[in-house]
This record gives C-alpha cells, structure tokens and sequence, in this order.
C-alpha cells in the first residue's frame, strides 16, 4: 500500500536497527485520513470472507480496527490488557508476550461480546513474532468462533509472526511488509501493491 509505505518512510523513525516508531501517525497520533484508507483496503482485501466481528487488541489496534468496521458495519470488539473492577462478567482470558514493551500481558473479552459462531476478522498494528494475533485467534477459539483472517497495518517480515501465522492456517494480510532496518533505514518486501 504506498500512501502507507510513504508515511512509514517520511514518518516513521528506526531504533537500533530493531524498532520502528511510527507514533506520528498511528501509535500515539492518529492519522484518521490514513486510518480510513487502512479500513478500506483491508476491507477490500476480506470482503469475501463474511467477516461479523472485528477483534484486536488495545490499543493500537483499536483505530484501524474501527475504521476498518465502518466497511463491514460490524462491531469491534477489543481485547483488554488489564481487567478493570468493572469487568466482572464471564471472560475469555489468554497470555500475549508484547515484543516491543518485553512483557507478558493477560489479556480478556467478555464473553457477551464475543459469542459462539463469529466470523472473526483479527485486525493489529504491527506483526513482530505474531504473539497478538495467536493470543487474539485463542480467544475466538475459546468463544467457538472462526478466525477467517488476519489484517495487520505493519509486517517485520525480518521476524517469524508471519510463517508462524501461516503454519496456523491462517490468511494473513499486511499493508507494509518490512524486510529489514539496514543502517537505521527501512528496507521494504518488494513486489508488493
């Protein structure tokens, strides 16, 4: 997706040849123009597969999850890192491993909102080792739905999430697949668009 790539690369900042920081315009700052060009082209890219439900996780996901809903004018359900008092209803509970923060999170959805016989589209921010969406696919299995794809706005594809992902069965779709930091700079997959 180029107006992606170009934000990542007029945008974005790489940490030590291993983070990319892309807080300008999706992690701290929105960019709700581009957000709604995310939705619609994950929507484009799963408009066969019957999608009633969005999950991702907070935060970051939760943007590109919500204008990718307006397209399928479903709901979005995310994923909570912390449970707060209020949330003492039945739940679907999981550990997700955060690369980036280095740290392990129990995350939950209430069963309510996630019932059984969902078409769970799992939409997230960035692909790294593929621990959110596994941890998301795990709760759509626990609440007896199906995951009929995976959406994800940035891929390392320098990292396993993916093949881990497609080992899963999975259909994965990325935006931006990156092949490498190479002196601070992004290197993307070519042959994509």
């Amino acid at each position: 997706m180029r107006l992606l790539k170009e934000k990542i690369t007029n945008e974005g900042i790489v940490l030590n040849n291993s983070i990319l920081k892309v807080d300008a315009f999706l992690n701290h700052q929105i960019d709700p123009d581009l957000m709604m060009e995310l939705g619609r082209e994950f929507h484009k890219r799963f408009a066969a597969q019957n999608v009633t439900k969005i999950l991702t996780i907070e935060s970051s996901g939760i943007a590109v999850a919500l204008t990718t809903a307006l397209f399928f004018h479903v709901p979005v359900v995310f994923a909570r890192k912390q449970k707060p008092s209020t949330m003492n209803e039945n739940s679907y509970n999981t550990k997700v491993f955060s690369f980036t923060k280095n740290v392990t999170n129990n995350v939950s959805v209430l069963k309510k909102f996630l019932p059984p016989g969902e078409k769970v589209l799992i939409l997230d921010d960035f692909l790294a080792n593929g621990e959110a969406a596994m941890g998301l696919a795990d709760l759509a299995t626990q609440a007896g739905s199906t995951v009929v794809g995976i959406g994800i706005v940035i891929e390392k594809s320098f990292q396993p999430g993916r093949k881990r992902l497609i080992d899963a069965g999975f259909q994965v779709e990325s935006l931006a697949r990156i092949k490498a930091f190479e002196n601070d700079q992004i290197v993307f997959v070519e042959n994509e668009e």
